[in-house]
């Protein structure tokens, strides 16, 4: 079982990974080692609650197929253990922060003090530009 929170958790089932060979550099070990994990998590068919289910699939990430699988390619560290961990723990901060409620913004609003500092300083700017004016005589 993969603990998400300490309510949420996920059956290692429900997440398929394959080892598949790594992108980019390493010489002559990259061609004959498969060290990259490919994961993939069906977030229809899981066991999250459905309104997170809901809130992960209506995310604006590419990584979410049409069909709502996520497809995550770890390959950052040189051995298949390292990714495969590396692959779990990023789909558990992706649902977290996915499924996190964020604080509704309060308006601020300008103190009295504020304003008043501001139309001086702008009384100011408008005295000092009309003395740029040419004199009349």
């Amino acid at each position: 079982m993969l603990e998400i929170t300490p309510s949420v958790t996920i059956d290692e089932n429900e997440v398929d990974m394959q080892a598949i060979r790594a992108q980019g550099s390493g010489g002559q070990n990259v061609n004959k080692v498969s060290s990259a994990i490919h994961l993939r998590f069906d977030i229809p068919n899981s066991s999250l609650p459905q309104n997170m289910k809901d809130t992960l699939l209506n995310l604006n990430d590419t990584r979410v197929t049409t069909e709502g699988v996520f497809v995550l390619k770890a390959q950052s560290y040189r051995t298949q253990e390292l990714n495969r961990e590396d692959a779990i723990k990023r789909l558990k901060m992706w649902i977290i922060s996915g499924t996190k409620k964020q604080k509704p913004r309060k308006p601020t609003r300008l103190s009295r003090a504020v304003k008043a500092r501001r139309g001086e300083a702008k009384k100011q700017r408008s005295a000092r530009k009309s003395l740029r004016k040419k004199v009349e005589i």
